[in-house]
């Protein structure tokens, strides 16, 4: 395959690499992209999950956004596939700088990779909203109903709900990393989704990759795989 060839050499030549992540990175993880409902999800749910997922929604029907929220969004058993692996391995060899993610299941540490932008914060963490006590996802997971601390207060996940601002600094340490980087690799995520459409355009170099399963319009990709991202980054 005379892309994959073009994006082994690419790699070898470049040492300041940046790879731009969605939900395709974690869907060969068994991570369901929580968009593509299924009929089970319909039965269950009197919502779409973008309105669960909202700011407005968690604040008045905290139940119901608990319910989905443990249901649909905890994959704790989950483990990293061969793109996290290799992510984790080019940074080890000094060849990548950063994974800006908008994933927020905490695969890519897992995997080993150390410099992580998580756009969309994380499952992982969990704060109370009135003495900012943090709390662990198992903790989450195990629980049942509304999560309370100690002190009273409610516990949110660190995560970006709809409605919700990006954290600037993360946005902006991003936006710094993909004007340095001599490298963008773009997997498993649509363009056509903010922040990354809106990030990209940082990007100055000659070497724009995307690898994604669907076909993506008008990237101005220099190189373009149409195939999961485990696969392709996993053959190199």
């Amino acid at each position: 395959m005379k892309e994959l060839e073009q994006l082994k050499q690419w790699v070898e030549e470049s040492s300041r690499i940046v790879f731009f992540g969605g939900a395709g990175v974690s869907t060969e993880s068994g991570i369901p992209d929580f968009r593509s409902t299924d009929g089970l999800y319909h039965q269950q749910y009197a919502y779409p999950p973008e309105t669960i997922l909202s700011h407005t929604f968690y604040k008045s029907n905290r139940e119901e956004f608990w319910r989905f929220y443990r249901d649909k969004m905890l994959y704790l058993d989950a483990q990293p596939n061969a793109a996290h692996r290799k992510l984790a391995e080019w940074e080890a060899a000094g060849k990548l700088t950063a994974v800006v993610t908008q994933n927020i299941d905490g695969l890519h540490q897992k995997a080993g990779s150390k410099k992580v932008l998580e756009l969309h914060g994380s499952v992982l963490r969990n704060y109370c909203e009135k003495c900012g006590k943090f709390h662990s996802v198992e903790e989450i997971a195990n629980g049942t109903g509304v999560p309370r601390c100690s002190c009273g207060g409610y516990i949110k996940p660190d995560v970006v709900l709809y409605e919700e601002g990006l954290d600037q600094g993360i946005l902006e340490e991003s936006v710094e990393q993909i004007a340095r980087a001599d490298m963008l690799i773009i997997g498993g995520t649509s363009l056509v989704v903010y922040p990354a459409a809106g990030l990209v355009r940082y990007y100055r170099g000659k070497r724009l990759v995307v690898i994604n399963k669907t076909e993506l319009h008008g990237a101005g990709a220099d190189l373009t795989i149409q195939a999961p991202i485990g696969q392709v980054l996993g053959a190199l």
